[in-house]
């Protein structure tokens, strides 16, 4: 079986799904042919997106897994032979008129129609999903994310007089002014990946924050910064997944995350949730987290539990059941014929 893994052409920090499918194509069986094809262009544009799409045709194989961010390369892939990946539809709450029609119609009702099976990365994505597309709930099939073998225990001391807390992310999801304002008067060194708005920066330097950020760093170094903080806020409003708790979870280290959508179910009861809507909520976790020495290792603890649900191999094993699935149907459908 040979399989043509599609992925957007790169962009500056969004790198987390090509990160994942590297993951995933490191832990499949040798039986297992693999080719990466690359959209040429960035998704901009009519030409550009025309482009990509024929190019996506003369790279099928026995499967072709589109793998999120570019679902309008599967409109003229062969149907029975393809996967489509939806990590999330925060792009659909974020647009309106117009361009929010465009959006839902060729990145969810057409890429719909034109895959044998949809695959995303949490219930709630899945929830989220059968929202907007009335398709049947059994064409959606929920897959993890994964976390890489990269991630792995580092003890460090916890240092409660000024921990180091590491903030990944710095798009509006990500919740960064909210974060700001809970730590406001806690002694902590912020350490954020990614790079900070005018008024992001404005609002850290407001309320007192000391502060570093990190951008388009490899993910080897983002592996030497998770081993260099002493607990991870992960506080987001919107997440398809989150992937950091899991990080954070496999390098042993304490995890704040949000409440709501589907940062429970990664979390489980590795991560002390918060309402990441409400600052005090916010600041409590923190305070707690940093004071509990009890809790704090506890959390520890149970992260190093929950991640094992999580590897490669896992997550790897349930795509390649899927990618079977495309196999037996498109057999069976030819032996009708």
């Amino acid at each position: 079986m040979k399989v043509t893994y599609y992925h957007r052409h790169p962009i500056e920090g969004t790198y987390s799904l090509e990160r994942l499918f590297q993951d995933v194509r490191s832990a499949l069986p040798d039986d297992i042919e693999y080719q990466i094809s690359i959209a040429r262009f960035e998704s901009r544009g009519l030409w550009p997106r025309l482009y990509n799409t024929i190019e996506a045709i003369f790279r099928q194989s026995d499967v072709n897994h589109v793998t999120g961010d570019v679902h309008y390369l599967v409109c003229f892939l062969k149907k029975n032979r393809t996967l489509l990946t939806i990590a999330d539809c925060v792009m659909l709450k974020r647009l309106k008129g117009m361009k929010k029609l465009l959006l839902f119609f060729f990145w969810y009702w057409l890429p719909e129609k034109r895959s044998a099976l949809i695959s995303v990365i949490s219930e709630s994505t899945k929830r989220e999903v059968l929202k907007y597309l009335r398709c049947d709930p059994d064409k959606i099939r929920v897959v993890h994310c994964c976390v890489s073998h990269d991630f792995k225990p580092f003890p460090r001391v916890f240092d409660a007089k000024k921990p180091h807390i590491l903030q990944v992310g710095t798009s509006e999801t990500k919740n960064l002014l909210r974060v700001a304002e809970a730590l406001k008067g806690i002694t902590c060194h912020l350490q954020i990946v990614g790079r900070l708005s005018g008024v992001q920066e404005a609002t850290l330097k407001r309320f007192g924050i000391e502060f570093s950020t990190f951008a388009n760093i490899s993910d080897q170094q983002l592996v030497e910064i998770y081993k260099q903080c002493d607990m991870v806020i992960f506080a987001s409003t919107y997440e398809g997944f989150g992937l950091p708790i899991l990080e954070a979870n496999a390098v042993g280290r304490p995890v704040i995350t949000g409440n709501i959508l589907s940062m429970p179910e990664v979390a489980g009861n590795a991560a002390c949730l918060v309402d990441p809507f409400n600052v005090e909520s916010i600041r409590a976790g923190v305070l707690r987290v940093i004071k509990d020495t009890g809790y704090r290792e506890q959390l520890i603890q149970n992260g190093f539990k929950n991640i094992e649900q999580f590897r490669p191999e896992i997550i790897a094993a349930q795509y390649v059941e899927l990618y079977k699935e495309l196999i037996g149907a498109k057999e069976r459908n030819e032996s009708c014929h």
